[in-house]
């Protein structure tokens, strides 16, 4: 028998790709002001990340204008975000390449600077994130998170109908599917976890009610997408934005097992030795790999992402623990990051000081192999 490799084919879906090495989605804080809207320069990114059969999940896109922590973020539930975002799927569909987009609500990871009318942040329970941990404003200054406002029973459904128009909006912008974000400490993993929800009402206390929020939104993307365009994010051992459940497994056993009938695209693992990795260089040791507990649970297709290199992505492949491998901070800095995995050969080492925010530097200067240095 002959074992799938990091460039075997792969069915996600409807959509046959080439290759196994998927683009994370990955802020970068550059949308167009005051719009938040993609703008050229993102359609630029884009095109250039875009291969053949190759699998783009675009970065994390706010669902509603008080889904937002963070400044420079596109967002998807504005005509002018929809139009923006169309050019960067043209972009990479010319390239024929496929491309996801993840839906994002950060609930208490934000600041009521960013929130319209300067309200307080939402999220399942009044309980804020550590005090150790800091934030900033939308003006740029560094502040501890406020304790944020718990969501009414009532305005869950709310929530629920912004995921919906964002997914029915990243359809009119001609994505190829989505990906729910339920990951790193944001608003759906709040109401996952334990220690962030303390509601009493059906969406807190049992498992089976904490996980009903992202069942919920799961389920009302796929009412617009069919489920085989549908991917969902996870990250059981995370500990990003003060994330984290005393035991794990339960939770997300429950998690796994309800979304397997559904049938969807793939279900996305963040390795827990990455988790928090986008505010600085984290290696955990000692630590359960969430793509070897939950392969056996999990029926479909399992992305994993964090920390991989070609050589540890090829074998978690030839192991069977993933059908693909996601890769973030190596993609940025690597333009042509599947052939350079391909062919061996050396990778341009990244400047996390660009990560966020800017212009074209950190962001489309990068260089494919072979190509001289820009100006």
């Amino acid at each position: 028998m002959k074992f799938p490799s990091l460039f075997s084919p792969l069915e996600i879906g409807p959509y046959q790709l080439q290759h196994r090495v998927v683009m994370a989605p990955l802020t970068r804080m550059r949308a167009e002001k005051p719009s938040l809207a993609p703008r050229p320069l993102n359609v630029e990114y884009y095109a250039q990340r875009a291969t053949a059969g190759g699998l783009i999940v675009a970065e994390a896109s706010p669902v509603a204008a008080t889904a937002f922590g963070s400044p420079g973020v596109p967002g998807i539930y504005s005509d002018a975000q929809i139009k923006g975002w169309r050019e960067v799927v043209d972009a990479v569909h010319a390239k024929g390449g496929v491309i996801f987009l993840q839906l994002w609500h950060v609930g208490r990871v934000s600041h009521s600077s960013f929130q319209p009318g300067g309200v307080l942040p939402v999220a399942p329970s009044a309980v804020p994130i550590s005090s150790e941990l800091k934030t900033m404003t939308a003006d740029g200054k560094v502040t501890a998170y406020e304790t944020p406002r718990a969501l009414e029973t009532s305005e869950v459904a709310g929530v629920i109908e912004a995921f919906r128009q964002a997914a029915a909006n990243a359809k009119a912008a001609g994505f190829d599917g989505v990906e729910i974000h339920g990951a790193n400490g944001y608003l759906l993993e709040q109401f996952l976890q334990s220690r962030s929800n303390l509601r009493t009402d059906q969406y807190g206390g049992s498992i089976e009610n904490r996980a009903r929020l992202l069942l919920e939104i799961t389920q009302a993307a796929v009412e617009v997408w069919g489920a085989n365009r549908v991917g969902v994010r996870l990250s059981p051992y995370g500990i990003a934005n003060d994330s984290g459940e005393p035991d794990p497994m339960p939770l997300y056993t429950h998690v796994v097992q309800s979304l397997n009938p559904l049938g969807l695209a793939y279900l996305h693992f963040i390795e827990p030795r990455s988790s928090g990795a986008g505010r600085a260089e984290v290696n955990h040791q000692n630590v359960p790999s969430a793509m070897v507990l939950f392969r056996p649970i999990w029926k479909g297709i399992l992305i994993a992402a964090g920390g991989f290199t070609g050589e540890t992505a090829d074998a978690a492949i030839s192991a069977g623990h993933a059908d693909a491998v996601a890769f973030g901070r190596i993609f940025i800095s690597n333009p042509d990051l599947p052939r350079r995995l391909r062919e061996g050969l050396p990778l341009t080492p990244y400047n996390r000081a660009t990560f966020y925010g800017g212009e074209a530097a950190g962001y489309t200067d990068y260089p494919v192999y072979g190509e001289l240095e820009k100006a």
